[in-house]
């Protein structure tokens, strides 16, 4: 096993445990109390890998790394509230959509073609969806679900800017922002909702901060040791993951619609990856990090 798969497994592991953390701490904490302590922490230590690597804020490009910060923030707001509410292997799955819409909104705003092979695949990517989502139940569980969909989303829209702002901008920069603009947007919806951490709270959220960190660093050191297409598919072992903890530690089984639904997207995702080409599919793990 090549070392980038290897890297590109821990990588998965490690967010996998930063998700079982979130939907650990969300059960008392609210969400955007949640997104607040992971972001600040971030943004911290960015802040300092920036001071010691001698990267300097831009004074160009400021209005499109707000917007891409705005849509990191609105990620992990949508994502963080989902894991709180629904089974963490069917926020990961959802979550999976991400590369999905990458791919539209490239097509729409960046202007790259879609492929006959993406346009085949999209009807499998969205049943698989729906049955995920179960819209027919009208259950307070197809509302959180659709929340879901809108964090990938969200976060299709971050990797969409990363890949404009990558060009003429420092990675950590564009981090910076991501989790800066988090940090702001989230005081003023916890504001009213704010809770006291318990000493084992403020402790899972100092670790979902750092955790999600190195997270980025084993995914980075991936990319540089394998190719993209190879570190992409790599990636849904996550899926097994949060369905490990989801198991373990709340008693979560997938449903049969689940079951089928992951199949459709994991295939679907899977399928856009072994694009010849495949820019976009790298652009939204800078939004996870």
């Amino acid at each position: 096993m090549k070392n980038g798969v290897i890297l590109a497994i821990f990588s998965s592991l490690i967010f996998s445990v930063m998700n079982a953390l979130v939907k650990a701490v969300s059960l008392s904490i609210p969400a955007a109390e949640v997104v607040f302590f992971r972001s600040i922490i971030g943004t911290i230590l960015i802040y300092v890998f920036m001071k010691q690597s001698r990267v300097v804020f831009s004074r160009k490009g400021v209005p499109m790394l707000a917007l891409r910060g705005v849509l990191g923030a609105l990620y992990l707001l949508a994502y963080f509230y989902t894991i709180s509410k629904i089974p963490l292997a069917d926020a990961s799955i959802l979550a999976h959509l991400s590369p999905f819409f990458a791919i539209l909104l490239a097509a729409v705003f960046l202007k790259e073609k879609l492929s006959r092979q993406v346009l085949s695949t999209l009807p499998l990517v969205i049943i698989g969806a729906m049955l995920v989502i179960n819209p027919f139940s009208y259950s307070s569980f197809s509302v959180y679900a659709l929340v879901g969909v809108l964090s990938a989303l969200f976060a299709a829209g971050a990797a969409t800017s990363i890949r404009y702002l990558s060009k003429t901008h420092h990675s950590y920069e564009i981090v910076f922002y991501f989790l800066a603009t988090a940090t702001v947007v989230s005081v003023p919806l916890m504001w009213n909702s704010f809770v006291m951490p318990e000493p084992i709270e403020l402790f899972y959220l100092i670790c979902i901060g750092v955790v999600s960190l190195l997270g980025q660093v084993f995914l980075t050191k991936a990319f540089t040791h394998e190719n993209v297409v190879v570190v992409e598919i790599t990636r849904y072992i996550g899926i097994v993951f949060n369905a490990f903890w989801g198991f373990l530690f709340w008693a979560e089984i997938p449903s049969i619609l689940t079951i089928i639904g992951t199949g459709f997207i994991v295939a679907g995702c899977i399928a856009l990856s072994r694009r010849k080409k495949a820019p976009v599919m790298k652009a939204p793990q800078a939004v996870k990090s």
